[in-house]
């Protein structure tokens, strides 16, 4: 019997001194078997018959490469692993270099994308094609078509030589090896006005990010629904993408079976702001396709700068510079009341609502709003900068400034932007400082949506005209039709909303008197 148990023990310590080296021999035998990224997910969209165009449109991308390939195909499986090692470089959350290169495929192989395959002639697997997303949205690709925007990508066939031919084209030096933050692309804010224009692809990813934080910390509460009600009405109507205004739109008309007015307990409240967010999951704010997980305008050059601040800054401007005079007070209290209930940083939003709380009278006009919010930032720039000096956490490529600063605003400041007043801070010139403001957070930033077709029905879009021209000296007859037009969007669509809960109220009202009825029969 002591000779069985002693056999016993010696092959359980065989099997736990074999088992403590089987994760290493595993993975090693894991790797030889798939390749040394085995453990990465596709980086690499998949793109059909169904999203084709709208993907290619609303990508925020420079450039875009189309792999056509078949499933079937063996040389273009095993082309897989080199595609997916450029892309991985652009693509994805942890891109070294996102916002560049769209890298997509279509499988040919599918009959849903025989007629796609079809429009750009695709005549031998794996096929690559290059140009610009919307080029690819809005048409085909023809081989011997002198003059395309669409390029065919003749020498890409290792990871290497794609990545090359990529770097020719952009004039750049990217590296298979480029992490995430370490990108020598990252531009200076300072230095061209037009960069403002792929931060609509940010203030996207800020709304969709800041109510993704508002359902996940469950801050949807009796007191604080009044306030997000209100915050939304002013995302529908002066919100700078039109898909953010849609999805807005869907979650205030909902917004009653989302997060009924009758919680009270804790526990009952707990119970519907869960059932809130699974209904909610059938609601995109922004867009499927949003948030993203990465930066463009308001890329950082570490992990912890910029980003969701830099991209709430962009919305909370661009709101300013959209308004109307009448809205002007509203839109404060709105902005105000948000940042108060919904941001989730403590220190920033005390700071933020004891700016508010100092306002002395209510705003008159929209110009004053824009003004107010815009030294607002300033002083918090003010506060961070010193914090930030004593403790080392600023972002070295993007220190925080005053703003605008004399690269993108010669005129808004006194002598050029020196210090000259006795308290030794830059006296400003407000006249030019609001004109920089409604172009640069208003028309610059809507541009990148017009160049590429984004606005409603292929045509204007009554808000983003709005922006253009609601803060002109001069304003066409017809221009100040839809400027009073959308105006009255914020006012309608609170009366549309309050008629809608008071149907709701009577109808309810309605079925309990029709059910005491019945119980008295």
């Amino acid at each position: 019997m002591s000779r069985i148990l002693g056999v016993l023990i010696v092959f359980f310590l065989s099997i736990s001194a074999a088992s403590s080296s089987a994760p290493n021999r595993s993975r090693s035998l894991l790797r030889t078997i798939t390749g040394e990224n085995a453990n990465f997910p596709d980086a690499v969209v998949d793109l059909n018959g169904t999203n084709f165009e709208s993907v290619l449109r609303n990508s925020p991308a420079s450039y875009a490469i189309v792999e056509f390939f078949a499933h079937w195909c063996p040389a273009c499986r095993n082309y897989k692993p080199q595609y997916e090692k450029v892309a991985r470089l652009f693509n994805g959350p942890n891109a070294a270099h996102p916002g560049i290169v769209l890298m997509a495929r279509v499988d040919c192989a599918s009959k849903i994308n025989t007629k796609l395959c079809g429009t750009f002639s695709v005549s031998h697997y794996p096929m690559l094609l290059w140009g610009h997303p919307s080029k690819f949205a809005s048409g085909g690709w023809q081989p011997r078509k002198d003059k395309s925007d669409i390029v065919l990508i003749d020498n890409g066939r290792t990871a290497d030589r794609l990545l090359n031919w990529i770097n020719k084209q952009l004039g750049s030096s990217f590296n298979l090896d480029d992490q995430k933050y370490e990108n020598e692309r990252l531009q200076s804010n300072v230095t061209d006005p037009e960069q403002i224009a792929r931060a609509i692809y940010d203030v996207e990813e800020a709304t969709s990010t800041a109510f993704n934080i508002i359902l996940e910390s469950k801050m949807i509460k009796s007191e604080t629904r009044g306030s997000l009600i209100r915050f939304l009405q002013l995302l529908v109507a002066h919100h700078p993408s039109k898909r953010c205004r849609k999805g807005s739109a869907d979650i205030l008309m909902n917004f009653d079976d989302l997060f009924p007015s009758d919680i009270l307990s804790t526990n009952k409240q707990d119970s519907e702001n869960d059932n809130g967010k699974a209904l909610l999951n059938n609601f995109h704010i922004c867009g499927t396709d949003v948030p993203r997980g990465y930066w463009i305008f308001c890329h950082g050059s570490r992990n912890d700068t910029r980003g969701f601040s830099c991209g709430l800054w962009v919305l909370l401007h661009s709101l300013s510079v959209r308004i109307d005079d009448r809205e002007s007070q509203q839109a404060f209290t709105a902005v105000c009341d948000f940042i108060h209930n919904f941001f989730i940083c403590e220190e920033c939003r005390v700071h933020f609502y004891e700016m508010c709380s100092s306002l002395s009278r209510p705003f008159n006009k929209s110009r004053d709003f824009a003004l107010w919010l815009w030294s607002a930032h300033n002083q918090v720039n003010e506060r961070l900068i010193k914090e930030e000096a004593s403790v080392g956490t600023g972002d070295p490529k993007f220190p925080k400034i005053m703003w605008p600063p004399k690269q993108l605003c010669a005129s808004c400041s006194v002598s050029a932007g020196k210090k000259i007043n006795m308290t030794g801070q830059t006296e400003w010139n407000e006249d030019e400082v609001f004109k920089f403001l409604v172009s640069y957070y208003g028309t610059t930033l809507a541009n990148l949506y017009k160049d590429k077709s984004l606005l409603a029905d292929g045509g204007n879009d009554s808000h983003t005209e709005v922006l253009s021209t609601s803060n002109a000296i001069v304003v066409p007859v017809g221009a100040a039709l839809v400027i009073a037009l959308a105006s009255c969007a914020f006012a309608v669509l609170a009366w549309v909303w309050r008629l809608q809960q008071k149907n709701r109220k009577y109808s309810h009202r309605h079925s309990l008197k029709r059910a005491e009825e019945k119980l008295e029969v």
